[in-house]
Parts: C-alpha cells; structure tokens; sequence
C-alpha cells in the first residue's frame, strides 16, 4: 500500500499501524541502534512508484523505517512524501548487482554507490527483524 503522507492524518497512521505496527518506542529504538536507514537514490521503480517520482532530473530519495511487523519506505518526491508500507511476510530483498526491494507487485531499485553501502548493516538489521518477526509469528517454523 502506497500512501501520500505529506500531510499525515490520523486514519492513515491507524492503518498504518495496522500492517505494519506503531513505532518503536525510546528504549526499543536504542536496542537496535536506530531504526532508520540513511538515504539512498532511486534508480529505477515499478510503474507505479514511478508515476509518483519526479519527471525532471530531480534526484528522487528513499529511506526505510523499521517498524515490528513490517517496514517503511519513504520516497521523496519534489515537495510530496510517500510511504510504501510493506509487512515483513511480504518483503522480498534482492541483491544481485543492483539492489532492489520488491513487495505487493512493485519494486525499488537503489543506486550502487557509497549511500547504498553505508546502509549495508541496515539491511542486515531489516532481515534480522524480518527473521525475527516470522519465527515468533510462526512458532512450529
């Protein structure tokens, strides 16, 4: 689910919270030693999130943002800002020579280059809560 949360509104953080669960608290964020990514450009996009970015040479930026049950992705667009909401029984993380997240029929593709790298821990946090999330979910795994 993508969703304009420039101006953020009180049923669409309630359904946020829904798929993806409320934020994490003080003491929750300092035991994973933050739960947001830095950064990174956009390389390429499904055609739906591409609609969304900028049409000029804009630089267009996303960052991910742990949450318990899923994460999100913010995409800065020009003066908009969306989240793609995606729980973790949903996302898929491909790294190959790009890399690229894909969840619900769409996809992100970051730019290789020292942002992505930077956030090569973050990526393994973001898996390690997937992980974690999954087998407390499903005890018999």
């Amino acid at each position: 689910m993508i969703l304009n949360t420039t101006y953020t509104e009180r049923d669409q953080e309630e359904r946020i919270d829904n798929l993806v669960g409320k934020k994490f608290g003080f003491i929750e964020t300092l035991k994973l030693k933050g739960i947001g990514s830095k950064r990174m450009i956009i390389n390429k996009a499904s055609y739906k999130i591409e609609s969304l970015l900028n049409k000029s040479q804009d630089i267009n930026y996303v960052n991910i943002e742990l949450r318990p049950k899923g994460v999100l992705l913010r995409i800065h667009a020009t003066l908009k800002t969306y989240a793609w909401v995606i729980p973790y029984y949903q996302l898929v993380v491909f790294k190959s020579l790009n890399t690229s997240i894909h969840a619900q029929g769409q996809f992100i593709q970051f730019k290789q280059d020292n942002r992505l790298r930077d956030n090569k821990g973050f990526f393994q946090k973001m898996m390690d809560q997937r992980l974690l999330c999954t087998t407390m979910n499903h005890p018999k795994l």
